[in-house]
């Protein structure tokens, strides 16, 4: 089951906004990162949940979304994600900004194995000024936004391919709208 829920888990950039992710299905995704591993068990990760609508596009207005795809300006209007968590870190408890980032990876991943499960999807989004999002949200000084991951019911066809002889692992669409993500093959991660 693991490996059916990693798989469908892709980095959807469109969704189904007549199936609103709840407030409640976003905590319900943050409380099981009470759960996962920290590096040294210091837990600095805190969560800013966004779910109500006017607030929900104020953070989308902040976001980038498929750099490898400059030519679409994704989401595309209407299918936008329903809801947000921030992924901040506190730096009063660690005040080191970069020595937290696996958990981060560890967090999101787990929430978004837990949207799988309930039909929805997700994306992690990098791109965003932190500075704004900060502002944005009203977060104290010590409260830095890391990660912003995007939730939503999927409302696009996301394929995995094998990479081509190019060795290219960059992810594209067709004239269809298809969203392709190359995978490397086993053989050529194992050392």
């Amino acid at each position: 089951m693991i490996k059916e829920l990693v798989i469908q888990n892709r980095s959807y950039r469109g969704y189904d906004r007549t199936r609103p992710v709840t407030r409640e299905e976003l905590t319900e995704f943050v409380d099981l990162t009470r759960f996962t591993a920290s590096s040294v068990n210091r837990q600095p990760l805190k969560y800013h949940i966004v779910s109500e609508p006017g607030e929900v596009e104020a953070l989308q207005a902040c976001t980038r979304w498929a750099r490898a795809l400059p030519q679409l300006n994704l989401p595309f209007p209407g299918t936008e994600p329903t809801g947000f968590v921030v992924i901040c870190q506190d730096l009063q408890i660690v005040s080191n900004e970069t020595a937290y980032l696996r958990d981060i990876g560890i967090v999101a991943q787990t929430m978004l194995l837990a949207a799988v499960e309930k039909g929805l999807g997700g994306c992690m989004i990098g791109n965003f000024n932190k500075n704004d999002v900060q502002k944005l949200l009203e977060l104290p000084e010590h409260i830095l936004p890391n990660l912003i991951v995007a939730f939503g019911k999927p409302a696009e066809d996301i394929r995995l391919a094998e990479v081509g002889e190019d060795g290219s692992t960059k992810y594209y669409r067709d004239e269809n709208g298809v969203h392709y993500v190359p995978k490397r093959k086993l053989e050529d991660i194992l050392i």
